[in-house]
C-alpha cells in the first residue's frame, strides 16, 4: 500500500533525523488512527464504505500524491548539507514526540483510503460484528500490530540515525567529500 509505505518511510526518517522519543511519538499517532479506524469500521463499517466507495480510487490517489510530496520535502531537507542555512529559521521550534504525534495522527487520518480498508475487512468477515467481544478484540489488535510495527520502524530509525552519525559515518562522510 502507498499510502503505508510513504508514512512509514516519513517515520523511520523522522526517528533518524531526531530521537526514538520523536519517532516513538509518530509512530503512536499512527496506531492512535488506525485503532479509532477500527472502531469506526466496526461501528459503521458498511455506511462508511458505501459513502466513500464512489469517490475511494480519486482520494486514494490524492492521498497519495500528498504523502509523496512530503516525503519528497523532508528527503530534500534530510539532504542537504548541515550548513547549508537556506530556508532556517532562528525562532524554528525542535520536533517534540507530542508535535511528532499530532504531526502523524493528522497525515494519517488524511488518508480516507485507511477507513475504506478498516471497513472491507469487517464487510468481509462477519464475525467481526457478531458482539462486542469480537468486536474490542478486533479494534485491540489493530491497536497492538499497528503500534508495534510502528515503533518497530521509529526503532529502526532511530539505529539509522545513530549509525548515520557515529564515527564511522563521519569518517565516511569525510573520505567523501575529500574526492
Amino acid at each position: 500500500m502507498l499510502f503505508r509505505s510513504a508514512v512509514a518511510a516519513l517515520i523511520v526518517t523522522l526517528t533518524a533525523r531526531t530521537s526514538w522519543r520523536v519517532g516513538a511519538g509518530a509512530a503512536l499517532g499512527v496506531a492512535s488512527v488506525d485503532a479509532g479506524y477500527a472502531v469506526v469500521a466496526v461501528v459503521a463499517g458498511a455506511w462508511v464504505a458505501s459513502l466513500l466507495a464512489p469517490i475511494a480510487r480519486g482520494l486514494g490517489i490524492a492521498s497519495g500524491l500528498v504523502l509523496l510530496g512530503m516525503a519528497c520535502l523532508a528527503a530534500r531537507h534530510a539532504l542537504r548539507p548541515a550548513g547549508d542555512g537556506a530556508g532556517a529559521t532562528e525562532d524554528r521550534r525542535p520536533m517534540t514526540p507530542g508535535r511528532a504525534y499530532v504531526l502523524f495522527l493528522g497525515i494519517t487520518a488524511l488518508n480516507p483510503a485507511t477507513v475504506v480498508y478498516f471497513a472491507a475487512i469487517v464487510l468481509g468477515n462477519d464475525h467481526l460484528t457478531d458482539g462486542v467481544a469480537q468486536a474490542v478484540g478486533f479494534v485491540g489488535a489493530v491497536a497492538v500490530a499497528s503500534g508495534s510495527w510502528q515503533l518497530l520502524l521509529a526503532t529502526g530509525g532511530a539505529a539509522l540515525g545513530r549509525t548515520g552519525t557515529g564515527p564511522r559515518s563521519e569518517e565516511h562522510t569525510a573520505e567523501l567529500q575529500s574526492h
